[in-house]
């Protein structure tokens, strides 16, 4: 694993050189758009079932109630969330601000995670980290996913996001872990860009 922390470490870095004009100008929007800190920070579940800090651009309300989230999710779990459209997400949801709903169609929000890839947190490929009260209805086989880093991006993420059920989302996550390898991280980070283009699944 260590050619895949060396990936990381120097794809993270890279990118948010390569990338500072435009996190300049999403920070800006975010203040602009609503009170509140610029940057979003969540406890999350990673690597074994440890907690650590997890940042984003913040697209929401300052102060919202997550009530409605962690109800949504029940359902998701047990396969009885209905989808918005094609998507199994909230409808409307409330606390997200209109800059904020862009910057989830494009993802620009998730960009302070390669922060979180340099701390060795995350890495740029990975199950996605869910929060505390989301581990919390796991079973056993859900719990798999934890046995890495959680990523950025990853085989769930490049396959539907949203558009999919709970269990295809775990049936992504451990045929990713099963089959690990370099090779498969690179194709995923070369497909990522499309789909963050797209728009498709967005969260």
């Amino acid at each position: 694993m260590t050619a895949k922390r060396t990936l990381d470490v120097l794809a993270a870095a890279a990118l948010l050189l390569i990338l500072l004009p435009v996190l300049i100008l999403v920070a800006a929007a975010v203040f602009v758009s609503s009170p509140g800190p610029i940057l979003f920070r969540q406890q999350r579940v990673g690597f074994a079932g440890r907690l650590f800090w997890f940042y984003k651009f913040r697209t929401m309300y300052d102060g919202n109630d997550p009530s409605a989230h962690l109800a949504y999710y029940r359902q998701l779990v047990v396969g009885e969330a209905q989808p918005t459209g094609r998507s199994f997400k909230l409808a409307n949801d409330p606390r997200v601000t209109p800059v904020g709903r862009t910057l989830r169609r494009y993802s620009l929000d998730e960009f302070p995670q390669l922060f979180n890839v340099l701390k060795g947190d995350m890495s740029l490929v990975g199950p996605r980290p869910p929060i505390p009260y989301e581990a919390d209805l796991y079973g056993t086989r859900e719990l798999e996913r934890l046995r890495v880093r959680p990523g950025l991006t990853g085989l769930w993420q490049i396959s539907g996001r949203s558009e999919l059920t709970f269990q295809e989302m775990i049936d992504l996550d451990l045929a990713y872990i099963a089959q690990w390898s370099l090779v498969n991280d690179l194709s995923i980070i070369a497909r990522t860009p499309w789909v963050i283009i797209s728009g498709r699944g967005a969260c």
